[in-house]
């Protein structure tokens, strides 16, 4: 029995939550599924300001999980899961989004990363579930293409997303959390995984740990996800070049070229050169946000 408790660490899992009680709630229900003991975790759910209450969805979830709704003024993705962090009780935080659901041995295998790696920042698989959604097939081909050029070497990732990473809580503290000057999800992530390796940390990626994404988008919100995307990266290469006191610099061209390619190479729901072709509007409108963002700052 003891070995059993030392391999099953009490576990935070923190979701941040805007506007989206129905998402909210799968993700929830998919939480008392999970096979793990119910006194070795609990859920700390953020609402980001939204603009309906959020009790009546989490009040079903109480009988089932250890559950704490906190409440925020609107102030973005960053700052709800620093918040739902200060409030966390567990050795580990474990990050998700209301969009996604967890596999059913999601922090077992975590748990079980952590056995021999206790002081990394892990990383798992998102699975996208929206299969019929070309647009969010498109979405998830781009992080698919990120893990694959950043996390080659497993051991020695350089890039996660924020939907699925776990961390000591007591090292996530001491780094400062995320950098809450991200008002909307747009490169925090890459923030913090670039300070996390600049402490001299090491960011392990676990493929088995598992959540299955559901992120209906249509053209028109892939195209303003991508441009917040391109805003946050001005800001995250920003603070990157004052970090190591140089110029700006961003991937070469081949990256770019590469991930265009990319589906053609992939097993994929949908027509490959369709794909192709919205990860091209996804580089366009991501390209389109750097400079905006660039230029904003500039006429400050």
């Amino acid at each position: 029995m003891n070995n059993l408790r030392i391999n099953t660490p009490f576990i935070s899992i923190v979701i941040p939550t805007y506007n989206r009680p129905e998402r909210l709630s799968d993700c929830l229900e998919s939480l008392t599924k999970l096979e793990y003991p119910r006194d070795c975790f609990e859920v700390v759910v953020v609402d980001d300001g939204s603009k309906i209450s959020l009790e009546s969805v989490v009040e079903p979830f109480k009988h089932q999980l250890e559950i704490t709704l906190l409440k925020q003024e609107n102030a973005g993705p960053a700052t709800a899961r620093n918040t739902g962090a200060k409030q966390a009780k567990g050795e580990f935080l474990a990050f998700t989004d209301d969009d996604c659901k967890p596999a059913q041995d999601w922090l077992k295998t975590l748990a079980d990363k952590f056995v021999n790696a206790p002081d990394c920042l892990i990383g798992g698989k998102t699975i996208n579930i929206l299969a019929d959604n070309p647009f969010s097939t498109a979405s998830q081909e781009l992080i698919n293409y990120l893990y694959s050029y950043y996390n080659k070497n497993p051991q020695k990732a350089t890039f996660f997303a924020s939907n699925n990473i776990a961390v000591s809580t007591k090292l996530f503290d001491n780094i400062g959390g995320f950098d809450t000057t991200y008002p909307r999800a747009a490169a925090e992530d890459r923030e913090l995984c670039d300070r996390w390796l600049q402490y001299g940390k090491k960011m392990v990626y676990a493929p088995e740990v598992e959540v299955y994404h559901a992120h209906k988008l249509t053209l028109s919100s892939y195209w303003k996800q991508h441009f917040f995307y391109g805003r946050g990266a001005f800001c995250f290469h920003q603070v990157r070049a004052k970090r190591a006191h140089r110029e700006i610099k961003v991937e070469p061209i081949s990256f770019y070229l590469n991930l265009l390619k990319y589906p053609l190479s992939q097993p994929t729901p949908q027509p490959k050169l369709l794909l192709s072709a919205l990860l091209f509007i996804s580089q366009v409108a991501g390209v389109t946000g750097f400079f905006w963002e660039r230029t904003r700052q500039t006429s400050n």
